[in-house]
């Protein structure tokens, strides 16, 4: 039957872990008056959660005056009062072979793994506050702070800093650099026992062999070896991380905060360029204490000369230091940055000693200075010593009597205006260094492009005095967004896999050009992106960014149908840097260009911005057309030529994927049809999203699941057909393997953990599709018991197997409970990838299934512990990985969520305990 998800949904409470409420009148015990929605309120300005309120269900509102045609009338709310208040609330046959003479591929043995969750309800839901990591179990964390699209510099599990990705590429701590890597570090000293140490915890034993270059032990910083705090446990709340540090020298108690403006809606703040660092000293005795606190930076935009001979530092006066160089003004080598001291006026030593020998001397010579209390004042720069390392420092003297605390605010801020980082855009000279490096000369043919916040600050001083003079509404509306969102009664390990993945947001998979245009690699080596392009059937999975800055996806949409479709309707999902046309010499991906119909119609949904929409929607309708010619061309409803898709392969044939995907952006076409002003083009796109999907249930579903018929014969692609035709004995064994099999790298009768990410799609933006909501959820139950394995030893994966193996639990991308797996099945089919969990998970939830969509989420942060892998880095094809923002559905999947600006219509449904349920959320204008 087809799902209806058109009109607005009276919420009410349904039975705990319910997937559907019942018609009634609200979420919760109270009663209220017919037409009500029970909400829990969040106030914008203080982000704290409100008491309960009882706000009327229809919204009439605003600027657009349309009042959602589903509901009776109310009274007038106008809609921007309502969300400044609330705006973070609570609230077939088997499968069949359409090809020729393919012998039946080996059978798989059964999975050994229970099928049943392996948590009990009770650890499911149950409360508490989020982990936090010591010892071993910090030795991986890494949490970006930064800007969207500006870069980012990690708070480490100690409380230092790492991974200095500043310069519109990653550089990760993975990368042995001989040349060393950028020093920044506070020291705290006490004068009365000349106690000096490192405000950070103790490096792990388990990375010394890698800090000191595998063998070669000499440093990365240069401050690793001084005397650092014995303890430190940290505990994240992202956009927030706090590393509590304690040593039995130290009388004081010392906390580091790292933070960086986050704050949905408001992308320029959330864009800022800068790390902070605030340092909160406490004494707990009965004696008072006095204390010298300094905070050391290394130049952190020496140039491209070697011995940093270009590089200059000054005093930025009453604040701290300014680095800067004397680059040309077209080098990708040019920048600045800045360091600074909130509040208080510090002693400023702008530059370090410089020596023209060994690169120790320069932080040797500044620790005799600091652990003797003989720090020196300078005003930085001079002719004379301008050779070897550079760098500049501040410090603090004070005393804190018994009880007393205070806090220095650090704020390390950064701006290097040039990139010739160029994909898919044409080379910048003969013999190009692809923006790599400090190697872009005067000469070069096309201009450098300029990251976003170059359009906002002209330098690292400017960037940080802004910081500086707007710190406290900066932290305020920082933390009420933390604070809204962890005030959300979900369990522990949702909340953390949402918050954990808006790292990705600051982390270098996101670039941001001056124009305010978004793109995105999928995800980061240490020294480079990967996969460039914002890849559209990556980035299909990702679901932050539309929901806290909308403005900033719907640039992606102008990328994908704008700049890289041509007039035929072929889009070419990896777009180019800067913008600009691409090259259509490769396939269309059939799950990137449908998916981005349907997130057309999500934006539309999100923003209600009509004239947006009829901009648009002649782009997508030819989108749309292109794939029904290419992959459908005789118009059955059924995708059988062979097309692209995520796994870097091409199926042949229909499967339940592209099939749902199909039957998707058919109906959001239909629908945007006609708000459009185009509804004479409707009636053909809903016809054929029926045949889609009769074809879809009748043809590819095996009574418990969606498979794919493998297809080959009787294609207008006539190529396997052609390269087998004169396979014979006397043939390699791999072209008898093809003739025998079929096509490489598909999975026919397998059980596809992405088999009906369509209807997933149209589940969470609120496309009313005829998809057979019964079979679909009969698919997600048969993905959760086949492919979730709560410990992956005895599965055999001759792939990646770093995503989860040995002992791990995980979702397998597919499995083949009724054998016929290929010989080659598609590539990655025996990883665990955490974008599609999080897509099935949600999914289940959003069906009912709440227990096993809740399991997969659990056992998958299992992995990410801290001591094995990163909490802040769910990785895929590269760190940071694009998919993994899938994450963010849970919200709506658990909450019933969804605001449609179109018709001024809310709906909440909560899945799990609606008598207490409270959740953030963020609509687009508010």
């Amino acid at each position: 039957m087809p799902e209806p998800v058109g009109a607005a949904m009276s919420v009410c409470r349904p039975s705990r872990m319910s997937g559907q409420p019942s018609r009634c009148g609200g979420v919760g015990a109270p009663k209220r008056a017919p037409n009500q929605l029970w909400t829990e309120g969040w106030n914008a300005a203080s982000g704290l959660m409100g008491v309960p309120m009882v706000m009327p269900v229809s919204l009439r509102a605003g600027p657009m005056g349309v009042r959602s045609r589903s509901m009776r009338r109310s009274p007038k709310i106008n809609r921007r009062k309502f969300m400044a208040s609330t705006s973070t609330a609570a609230l077939g046959a088997a499968a069949r072979r359409l090809a020729g003479p393919a012998a039946e591929a080996r059978a798989e043995a059964p999975p050994t793994a229970e099928s049943r969750p392996p948590f009990s309800r009770d650890e499911l839901l149950k409360p508490g506050p989020q982990r936090t990591f010591a010892g071993m179990q910090a030795l991986q964390v890494a949490m970006p702070l930064g800007g969207i699209g500006a870069g980012c510099i990690c708070l480490n599990g100690g409380g230092g800093l790492q991974d200095f990705s500043i310069r519109q590429r990653p550089q990760f701590t993975a990368l042995a650099l001989w040349s060393g890597s950028d020093a920044a570090f506070a020291v705290l000293r006490l004068p009365a026992t000349s106690v000096t140490k490192v405000v950070e915890g103790q490096i792990p034993r388990e990375r010394i062999y890698d800090q000191g270059m595998q063998g070669q032990g000499f440093n990365r910083a240069g401050h690793e070896g001084f005397p650092r705090f014995e303890e430190g446990v940290f505990r994240g709340e992202y956009p927030l991380g706090e590393v509590s540090l304690r040593d039995p020298q130290v009388p004081l108690a010392v906390t580091v905060t790292g933070w960086s403006p986050f704050i949905p809606l408001d992308d320029v703040s959330s864009g800022i360029p800068c790390a902070i660092l605030e340092y909160e000293l406490q004494n707990p005795t009965a004696s008072g204490v006095d204390y010298e606190f300094s905070y050391h930076l290394s130049h952190l935009a020496p140039g491209c000369a070697r011995q940093q001979k270009n590089s200059r530092n000054r005093v930025i006066p009453g604040r701290g230091v300014f680095f800067s160089n004397t680059e040309a003004a077209n080098s990708d080598g040019l920048g600045s940055a800045a360091l600074v001291v909130v509040g208080p006026r510090p002693v400023i030593k702008a530059m370090w000693l410089r020596s023209p020998n060994w690169e120790f001397d320069s932080l040797s010579a500044l620790w005799k200075e600091v652990s003797t209390g003989a720090f020196t004042a300078n005003e930085g720069w001079n002719e004379t010593d301008t050779e070897g390392r550079n760098g500049g420092s501040i410090l603090l003297r004070g005393r804190l009597e018994p009880g007393q605390s205070i806090t220095y605010p650090i704020v390390i801020a950064w701006h290097f205006p040039n990139s010739y980082l160029r994909l898919q855009a044409g080379k910048v000279t003969k013999d190009d260094c692809g923006g790599a490096g400090c190697c872009a000369p005067p000469d070069t043919v096309s201009p450098p492009w300029r990251p976003f916040y170059v359009s906002r600050w002209k330098d690292a001083a400017e960037v940080a005095a802004h910081v500086a003079d707007g710190y406290a509404a900066l932290r305020a509306r920082t933390t009420a967004f933390k604070e809204a969102l962890f005030s959300s009664t979900l369990p522990p390990y949702v909340l953390d896999a949402v918050s954990a993945n808006l790292a990705i947001l600051k982390s270098p998979t996101v670039l941001r050009q001056e124009n305010g245009n978004l793109w995105g690699w999928e995800g980061c080596l240490p020294d480079q992106g990967c996969c460039h392009g914002s890849c559209t059937h990556v980035w299909n999975y990702a679901q932050a960014f539309p929901h806290l800055f909308p403005h900033l996806e719907r640039t992606l949409r102008a990328q994908e149908l704008e700049r890289s479709m041509d007039e035929s309707g072929h889009v070419t999902f990896r777009s180019a840097l800067p913008d600009g046309p691409v090259p259509h010499d490769f396939r269309a991906a059939a799950d990137g260009q449908l998916g981005g119909i349907m997130k057309v119609y999500r934006d539309w949904q999100i923003g209600g911005d009509l004239d947006w929409l009829r901009r648009m929607y002649p782009l997508a309708k030819r989108s749309l057309d292109y794939a029904i010619r290419t992959w459908d061309p005789d118009g059955k409803g059924a995708i059988s030529e062979p097309h692209h898709n995520t796994y870097d392969i091409e199926f042949w044939g229909p499967d339940g994927m592209c099939t749902s995907l199909y039957v998707g952006a058919l109906s959001a076409l239909a629908h945007m049809a006609r708000a459009a002003g185009r509804p004479e083009d409707a009636p053909a796109y809903e016809d054929l999203a029926r045949k889609a999907a009769a074809f879809m249930a009748e043809s590819l579903f095996n009574g418990e699941y969606f498979h794919q018929q493998v297809q080959y014969v009787g294609l207008r692609d006539t190529s396997f057909t052609d390269s087998i035709a004169k396979v014979d004995d006397s043939s390699s064994e791999f072209s008898r393997l093809l003739k025998r099999e079929g096509p490489k790298y598909q999975y026919g009768s397998g059980c596809l953990s992405d088999g009906v990410i369509g209807a997933w799609m149209a589940r969470i933006y609120g496309i009313e599709t005829p998809l057979d909501r019964e079979k679909v959820k009969s698919t997600l139950g048969a993905i959760f018991r086949h492919n979730f394995r709560t410990d992956l030893s005895e599965h055999a994966n001759a792939q990646r197997p770093g995503y989860a193996m040995g002992h791990e639990p995980g979702l397998l991308l597919c499995s083949w409970p009724r054998g016929g797996k290929p010989t080659l099945p598609f590539v990655y089919s025996d990883e665990v990838w955490t974008g599609i969990e999080y897509q099935v998970a949600s999914h289940l939830i959003s069906e009912g299934l709440a227990d096993e969509g809740l399991t997969i989420v659990k056992a998958l942060r299992s992995r990410y512990d801290g001591r094995v892998r990163n909490p802040w880095n769910e990785y895929e094809c590269g760190s940071y990985y694009a998919r993994a923002m899938a994450s963010y559905a849970l919200l709506a999947a658990l909450s019933g969520f969804r605001y449609s600006a179109a018709t001024q219509t809310l709906w909440f449904g909560p899945r799990i305990e609606p008598a207490r349920f409270r959740t953030f959320f963020s609509a687009a204008t508010g």
